[in-house]
């Protein structure tokens, strides 16, 4: 803030009032109805005692400005900036929705999760939560389901959003294919893959990676196809420092995820084979080794193998 007033200035004679300051500011500005309404409130007042009609005792104006204009132009900035946060953590939520829902969205999930950490990376850790917590009830079921289909959709942006932001296996010694095939057979089945932080495992309720890849494709007004619900499986790693997703089968999914969950190789086997037909178990012998050969290629092992 440019200037403070006299009370400002005694206020801000030691650290202590200059935290006051601060938190009496941060309060007002952050004040969802606007900074005439914050520095009413209880939180703003026990700070510093200077309600709406008293703002100039702590905040001057200038040539041109009220004190409550100047505290707003922080107000306005402060909010503008939140949102562009958000729109860049779920670009295609916010081109699905359009910029005007989406924002109005995203503001009423930061009045529930207001902004509390020194870093913007967590801003939206709980809007999914909050989607799902404030998921209107719709009397048509198509609309209900177009609710559902935005919901995966902000759960596979998040995650992408969060593996590329989190560690990755740039640096680190991954398992080759090569390491796989030298495993000694009897041991095969009691050992466990340890798997990169970095790699994710969703169940989702529509195929919203698909749509996701659709949308980043083009850059044309979106056309919003219905969308039949169905379960997919997406795992999401980083690779490179490149963010890589992949369409997985069910029995793909819950091999990869048994192993992701610390169970031995024989485990995660007969939770694959659980999910799929009698008929095609001689047939997923042979898939499994391929699977193993392209995830080893992808890096989803450490190289180091534990019994």
């Amino acid at each position: 803030m440019d200037t403070v007033s006299e009370m400002g200035d005694s206020l801000n004679d030691s650290p202590a009032g200059l935290d006051r300051v601060q938190r009496w500011m941060q309060a007002v500005i952050t004040h969802p109805d606007g900074v005439l309404t914050g520095a009413d409130e209880k939180a703003a007042r026990e700070l510093i005692d200077a309600g709406q009609g008293n703002l100039e005792s702590v905040v001057t104006r200038s040539r041109s400005l009220s004190a409550a204009d100047r505290l707003a132009i922080y107000a306005n900035a402060y909010y503008a900036r939140l949102l562009e946060c958000m729109a860049n953590i779920f670009p295609v939520l916010r081109r699905t929705l359009g910029e005007d829902i989406f924002n109005g969205f995203a503001f009423e999930y930061l009045q529930s999760f207001p902004s509390r950490s020194y870093t913007l990376n967590h801003l939206g850790q709980h809007f999914v939560q909050y989607l799902r917590e404030t998921r209107p009830g719709s009397e048509k079921e198509d609309d209900a389901g177009w609710v559902d289909f935005l919901i995966s959709l902000s759960t596979l942006e998040w995650t992408i959003y969060g593996v590329f932001d989190g560690p990755g296996t740039e640096t680190e010694s991954m398992l080759e294919a090569s390491d796989v095939e030298s495993i000694d057979p009897d041991a095969w089945l009691d050992i466990r893959l340890e798997t990169p932080p970095c790699l994710a495992l969703l169940a989702l309720d529509y195929p919203v990676n698909e749509f996701y890849t659709a949308v980043r494709a083009s850059e044309e007004e979106l056309e919003l196809p219905f969308v039949e619900p169905a379960v997919s499986y997406v795992a999401i790693s980083r690779r490179d420092y490149i963010v890589r997703r992949y369409e997985l089968s069910h029995p793909q999914y819950r091999l990869l995820k048994s192993l992701h969950e610390g169970e031995t190789v024989g485990k995660a086997l007969e939770a694959c084979a659980g999910v799929v037909p009698d008929d095609e178990l001689d047939q997923l012998i042979i898939d499994v080794k391929l699977w193993f050969r392209n995830w080893t290629m992808e890096r989803c092992f450490f190289r180091k193998i534990l019994v």
